[in-house]
């Protein structure tokens, strides 16, 4: 049976196919082989594309499968700029840390809710967090809201994340106790708590991501780079 997707990576395999990983609404990230994927003029390839809504059907019994079915179910989200880079980061870590076959239907509507966003910076970030913290929920990896030890965090105090515990550390050069505590309480959305909510999630997911270096941020950092020189210009 058929069942949305999106494309989440794809690459050459032997000549004329290609090696996909898709994000699929009942069974988290599957890893198959499209034929024809990377035949030039293919509808394969046409549909194949990062960002678009997908109705993907598949056989096979291990990790790798063979995609019987691809038919675009919606328009491609279109993507330029610090958006794109966006969409592929979130492509980039998905690809990175959910395991095959993990059912992750949360992650799949974030992921849907991000691509909604991403064409309006307003509410990029957040939706960008939102699915970051849904692919930490998925592994079990989420941040706890307190100390090591299960204590509340002291407003006054500052903290850093401890992976190992998943929880907070008293440190002089850390995030406010105050904002955390407000992250806790899961309302994301008053003015001042984007750079404590994105230093929460780079902490947390870089024990995941490993020592790798993601190509998706090196991009931003080139973009934030080419912008300040611009203003200087």
């Amino acid at each position: 049976m058929a069942e949305p997707a999106f494309l989440l990576h794809r690459r050459p395999y032997r000549e004329t196919s290609a090696l996909v990983d898709l994000l699929t609404l009942n069974h988290g990230r599957i890893r198959a082989v499209a034929h024809g994927g990377q035949r030039p003029g293919s509808k394969s390839r046409q549909r194949l594309q990062p960002f678009t809504p997908l109705f993907v059907a598949w056989r096979g019994d291990h990790e790798l499968k063979r995609l019987t079915l691809m038919e675009s179910r919606g328009q491609t989200a279109l993507l330029v700029g610090e958006g794109l880079l966006c969409g592929l980061y979130a492509n980039e870590i998905a690809t990175r840390l959910l395991p095959l076959e993990l059912a992750a239907e949360e992650v799949f509507a974030f992921y849907s809710a991000l691509l909604d966003a991403l064409p309006q910076p307003a509410g990029r970030a957040l939706a960008l967090r939102r699915f970051e913290w849904a692919l930490l929920d998925a592994l079990g990896a989420t941040p706890r809201f307190t100390t090591p030890e299960g204590d509340a965090l002291d407003p006054q105090g500052r903290y850093r994340f401890e992976s190992q515990s998943r929880a907070f550390v008293a440190f002089d050069r850390g995030i406010e106790g105050r904002a955390l505590r407000l992250l806790d309480q899961g309302d994301w959305t008053p003015d001042g708590l984007s750079g404590a909510l994105k230093a929460v999630m780079r902490a947390a997911l870089a024990p995941h991501l490993g020592s790798k270096p993601l190509r998706s941020r090196e991009l931003m950092v080139d973009l934030a780079r080419r912008r300040v020189k611009q203003g200087e210009s």
